[in-house]
């Protein structure tokens, strides 16, 4: 499962908007909302997974280490697919 905080910045990092997102994963923009969210609210377990394709595909990579959590984006996944 994805944080809150690694979809937002992920997004960040390919400049990408909620509602590109959303478009892109085939989820509504008010459950993307409700995944962003810092207040923690719930989404399926669907959702969630459609989003995290997404970015992957995009080239985003999640990271979780016993420091924390983060993402990284993969340039070499990135070029050519029209993300930016």
């Amino acid at each position: 499962m994805i944080t809150a905080r690694q979809t937002r910045a992920a997004r960040a990092l390919l400049g990408w908007t909620q509602e590109t997102l959303a478009e892109r994963a085939l989820v509504s923009l008010t459950a993307l909302k409700r995944l962003e969210s810092r207040h923690g609210k719930r989404v399926y377990e669907s959702t969630d997974d459609q989003v995290r394709r997404a970015l992957e595909a995009a080239g985003i990579v999640f990271l979780t280490t016993a420091q924390g959590e983060g993402v990284l984006i993969n340039e070499s996944d990135e070029v050519g697919k029209g993300t930016r």
